[in-house]
């Protein structure tokens, strides 16, 4: 139990997060070995800020202490980085969580066919529609959902995988606790019952705008492939499929109506050769088949007729309508034309690789490789962000594989 002591107090140090936590624990060995070091040792490995350090040498276990007696009083438990159990395509990614909080069934995910479905919040009817019918054909067919717990085409993936009798991982943005939004009771209690719910934020933790876009990463690491149903030209959508591309994964697209605005993110993702365009589960199914024979060869959960009836009989509850969720308040509106771009306005919808590269791209036409020398940002992360400022229109593609920035972006 100490052990699991000092992971959550590593993980509750302020101004440590991210990689950052990631090389702390790589240059120690174990949280243990963070917790005994002093000063000195914090120091010596470098790149600490002053209010890390500040923070490390706080060796008080109250606040892991509290944590844990939450888990155990509401039947949560906790998954490390250094566990066996820990997925390896989790471990893999970039940053991967320190710890997991969990409440359900655990999978073992390496083996799973699990697909992440993500999507707009002000899904329309036909979002709606074709998210309820492929979550529901990829379960019947043997795969394994993962997404989250918003509004609209999250909830839409939770409730036709449940409908068709299968499992489904969520994971969310707070504690486990603490049901957002707050008519989606239901589905936590149905999710935790037959599949996981899950998070890296321990109970009590309240739902924050910035813990969304960090969330992402998450979902798409412990999937081998990504599906975006529908999506506007910025977001969260595209940020999960931002880390899809970077993680590697295979990334996949729902077409939509030319010129609907909850269409204009897919549709632009299948325009670039960044997303598979799908019309239905073989169109997924047929990337894994060789990967997974044993879980994509087995019977259907349910036969089709069967199937097909319960997708009629499933209808959206009225609660599940559009509701801006924190993070969209302040959301800057695309326009097809910006001169300039505020940072403080689009930190939202941009990542820091995002911001980086339209700065080394200001008055200039580059390519991916000049940009990863600007930069330093590895080829791959470059080539992500590229994508998702196409999709959003702030850099085109010019002839002979350049790239130009549309919009300015001003860091003050």
């Amino acid at each position: 139990m100490s052990n699991l002591k000092h992971w959550i107090w590593l993980t509750q140090r302020r101004g440590i997060a991210g990689q950052a936590a990631v090389q702390i624990l790589k240059h120690f060995g174990s949280p243990e070995q963070v917790y005994a070091a002093d000063r000195g040792a914090y120091e010596t490995m470098g790149g600490l800020s002053s209010t890390a350090i500040r923070s490390l040498l706080d060796k008080s276990l109250d606040r892991a202490d509290q944590i844990l007696g939450d888990c155990d009083r509401l039947g949560i438990q906790l998954l490390t980085l250094q566990d066996s159990t820990y997925p390896e395509r989790l471990a893999a990614i970039h940053q991967p969580p320190m710890v997991l909080y969990w409440k359900g069934r655990q999978f073992a995910m390496d083996e799973e066919v699990a697909i992440a479905m993500v999507g707009a919040r002000e899904a329309t009817p036909y979002g709606v529609d074709v998210a309820m019918r492929l979550s529901a054909e990829l379960t019947r067919r043997g795969a394994l959902i993962v997404t989250g717990m918003a509004q609209g085409i999250d909830a839409c993936a939770v409730r036709g995988a449940l409908k068709m009798g299968g499992p489904v991982v969520s994971v969310i943005a707070g504690g486990l606790d603490r049901v957002y939004p707050w008519y989606h009771k239901d589905l936590y209690e149905d999710v935790a019952a037959v599949g996981t719910l899950m998070s890296e934020y321990p109970p009590g933790t309240d739902h924050k705008a910035g813990h969304f876009p960090i969330r992402n990463r998450i979902l798409s690491g412990l999937s081998v492939g990504v599906i975006a149903v529908e999506s506007a030209r910025s977001g969260g959508t595209l940020l999960t499929i931002g880390h899809a591309i970077d993680q590697n994964r295979e990334v996949f697209a729902v077409p939509g109506p030319i010129g609907a605005p909850m269409s204009e993110g897919t549709n632009r993702l299948i325009q670039l050769g960044s997303a598979k365009l799908i019309l239905n589960a073989d169109d997924v199914l047929c990337e894994f088949v060789q990967r997974f024979p044993a879980k994509l060869g087995r019977k259907p959960l349910l036969p089709p007729a069967a199937a097909e009836q319960r997708l009629e009989d499933m209808a959206p509850p009225s609660g599940d309508g559009p509701q801006p969720l924190p993070q969209d308040k302040n959301q800057p509106k695309i326009r097809e034309k910006t001169e300039y771009l505020h940072w403080a306005e689009c930190k939202d919808i941009l990542t820091d690789d995002q911001r980086d590269i339209l700065l080394a791209m200001d008055g200039g036409m580059l390519r991916a490789d000049d940009l990863v020398e600007r930069t330093q940002i590895p080829a791959r992360r470059v080539l992500s962000a590229l994508t998702l400022l196409q999709v959003q229109g702030y850099v085109s593609e010019e002839s002979g594989k350049r790239f130009q920035a549309v919009v300015k972006l001003k860091m003050e």
